[in-house]
């Protein structure tokens, strides 16, 4: 009998999507790709992710990198706006009320920076988690088993008792792996059916 769930933020409770962000911005697939490579795909925002380095450390490698690459305009203006993009899923948060309605602990587990994580902080969905862990604050990411050991030893989780939802499949894959059930969020209507499939009634049609 399943009685914490776990989730992700970007992508699951607020919206993270990069490419399609690029892409609406510039119009253009090889602007998109370039920027996407200096931003959001380099090695500095891992590092960002496991508090390996500073907002300001990563964004001044970042604009060096743009400006070799000629595209400084456009990557200081994503590095100015990206975290506007992360809206809050309205829908996924009334399951989360739901859920913690019908009994269940709530807890996050996020690749996640820690002035994003300190925004995300002050939504009015916060309270409604347990707990959970940051890559930030773990000094690691995700599918590294060592940041859901983390978490499972942290709270004390059955990891039996317990599923994990990522919109990311190889991180859902890694929970598996760990015994504990993992949920490849591929959207709300998917979400509740595998919701339902693990014998957690919450109707669709009330929701979307």
């Amino acid at each position: 009998m399943y009685r914490n769930i776990v989730f992700d933020l970007g992508g699951v409770v607020v919206d993270y999507d990069p490419h399609t962000f690029l892409l609406e911005r510039f119009f253009d697939e090889a602007v998109e790709s370039k920027v996407h490579e200096i931003v959001f795909g380099s090695k500095e925002w891992r590092q960002l992710d496991a508090g390996e380095i500073t907002r300001a450390g990563a964004n001044a490698v970042m604009l060096e990198k743009a400006r070799e690459a000629g595209c400084l305009f456009e990557v200081q203006s994503v590095l100015d706006d990206w975290m506007r993009t992360l809206k809050t899923r309205r829908k996924t948060v009334e399951i989360i009320k739901r859920l913690k309605k019908m009994g269940f602990s709530i807890y996050y587990l996020s690749n996640i920076a820690q002035d994003t994580l300190e925004e995300l902080k002050k939504r009015d969905f916060w309270p409604l988690f347990e707990g959970g862990v940051a890559s930030c604050e773990a000094g690691t990411n995700k599918p590294d088993a060592r940041i859901y050991e983390l978490l499972i030893t942290k709270y004390l989780l059955d990891r039996t008792e317990t599923i994990f939802v990522d919109d990311n499949k190889l991180n859902a894959n890694a929970a598996y792996e760990l015994g504990i059930t993992g949920i490849h969020y591929k959207g709300g209507p998917a979400f509740i059916r595998a919701l339902n499939a693990c014998g957690i009634p919450i109707k669709e049609h009330l929701l979307w």
